[in-house]
């Protein structure tokens, strides 16, 4: 979309888009945007929909598919999120961007209740060893 658009990919960029988008289509735009995507997909296999970003998306899928709709939640502690972000390669974010982040994806994004009502929690703060292992315990669950 920020290409679509002209913009350079950046934090501040990407939420002014995130942000239009809310505005146009409502606070479920991406899961209302996606839904045909994803039906799609579900014809041959299940789907991992990754970043459920708001109460409103959460509650719009849940409503649609029912019991189909199993969430899980990669939830690690803000210290380790924000030095993760600082030493990502692709668009890496200072220790105040990612606060900033934080702050809006919970004010702005009611990024938290879908977190809170998850079917599953991974707490992410060892190894990417160790979140695989936790990915496929729930996976194992999921069966």
């Amino acid at each position: 979309e920020l290409g679509n658009k002209g913009l350079e990919q950046n934090e501040e960029n990407e939420r002014y888009v995130r942000q239009q988008l809310r505005k146009e289509h409502g606070m479920a735009a991406y899961a209302k945007l996606n839904l045909p995507r994803i039906d799609r997909s579900l014809k041959s296999s299940n789907v991992v929909v990754d970043g459920l970003y708001s109460w409103e998306e959460y509650i719009f899928l849940k409503e649609y598919y029912g019991k189909q709709f199993t969430t899980v939640a990669v939830w690690a502690s803000p210290a380790t999120r924000h030095a993760r972000l600082a030493r990502r390669a692709n668009r890496p974010l200072t220790l105040e961007e990612a606060a900033s982040r934080d702050k809006s994806e919970i004010e702005n994004s009611n990024k938290g209740g879908p977190i809170a009502m998850a079917d599953f929690t991974i707490v992410n703060e060892d190894s990417l060893e160790e979140l695989e292992k936790e990915t496929e315990r729930v996976l194992s669950a999921l069966k």
